[in-house]
């Protein structure tokens, strides 16, 4: 059942992010994503906390991304060393015990952190005169202008088609960021632009273009067989694996609310972001119970530390990845 877990709830669309190698004399490639608002951390916890025994999503939750990569390099005794510095500064209060509203607000930093800290990293490759916003012809120029440019050395139907969908749905949402309509992004538009699911304001632009991804046949709907084929190609021809057979129960029971067969924006919005959904409160409660040997709903510092690993790696915990990676790409 490890595979259907990994797609068990809520499989969002591809979308297609188009990057130009910095400095503009690259090539732009397409390399595909899955847009994961809340729905997609719920699936992402599912994922990881039935397929077995790696922390890998515990680890991002608690420290992010990066952080969650520089433990990986450490010894056990070095990161739970740093463990122990991080949680007393999770201990708002400095009662000795991290709660799990206490847990669920540093995860919450964590994300937040994570997102700003991304939109930092690529501002510059936009902000082309440097005037601290970002232009939508900037934009534009950074991402599409070599396509722009050399049309014809696109000779693949399918990224010329990805582009010419692409250009106009990203001036779309550059649009619905930039809430002040003068075409030119501040750092909070651009970070609306690069992470829509965290905007209110954007959510309509996620959900449509959640609707475009999957509506293969264009009707304005979702219907069971375009949701499947969004997570499974039957390319075999043969039985169904248990888990699609899961999902589409799932479907029928969870997603079509009002049973008519298919998904409208409505559902879909229900479906991927769920407003009754909290994914840093999920992970602080899936933390605390997997720590909390006396089982009194909050974490002492050596609780913490005598279940360390499920917190953050290091080259121990990460070495047994790291020989299945290695393995899996020979």
């Amino acid at each position: 059942m490890a595979g259907g877990v990994r797609w068990l709830l809520l499989p969002l669309p591809l979308l297609v992010v188009l990057l130009l190698v910095p400095g503009g004399l690259g090539k732009p490639t397409a390399r595909q994503e899955r847009a994961r608002p809340g729905a997609a951390q719920q699936q992402q916890q599912q994922q990881h906390h039935e397929d077995g025994p790696g922390f890998q999503y515990d680890h991002e939750a608690f420290l992010g991304k990066e952080e969650a990569r520089s433990f990986d390099q450490l010894s056990p005794e070095e990161s739970r060393e740093r463990l122990g510095k991080i949680v007393d500064r999770i201990d708002e209060n400095k009662d000795g015990y991290l709660t799990t509203e206490e847990l669920k607000n540093w995860i919450k930093r964590v994300q937040k952190r994570y997102i700003y800290e991304n939109v930092a990293k690529v501002w510059k490759d936009y902000d082309l005169n440097k005037d601290n916003k970002i232009a939508w012809e900037e934009y534009k120029q950074a991402t599409y202008g070599y396509y722009l440019e050399n049309p014809e050395e696109f000779q693949d139907a399918t990224d010329r088609h990805s582009f010419k969908k692409m250009l106009p749905r990203d001036e779309r949402r550059f649009k619905t960021a930039d809430l002040d309509g003068d075409l030119a992004a501040t750092r909070e538009e651009f970070t609306a632009f690069l992470h829509p699911e965290e905007f209110e304001h954007m959510k309509n632009i996620v959900v449509l273009e959640t609707l475009e991804d999957i509506d293969k046949n264009e009707d304005g709907f979702v219907d069971q067989d375009e949701y499947i084929a969004d997570m499974f190609a039957n390319e075999e021809g043969g039985p169904e694996p248990d888990w699609v057979i899961t999902e589409r129960e799932q479907f029928s029971d969870f997603r079509d609310l009002n049973k008519d067969g298919k998904m409208d924006k409505d559902e879909i919005q229900h479906w991927i972001l769920p407003q009754d959904y909290d994914h840093a409160l999920a992970e602080a409660r899936h933390l605390v119970y997997e720590s909390d040997v006396d089982k009194d709903q909050k974490l002492t510092k050596e609780e913490v530390l005598d279940n360390w690993n499920m917190f953050v790696g290091s080259q121990a915990t990460n070495y047994g990845e790291d020989l299945t990676r290695n393995h899996d790409e020979l």
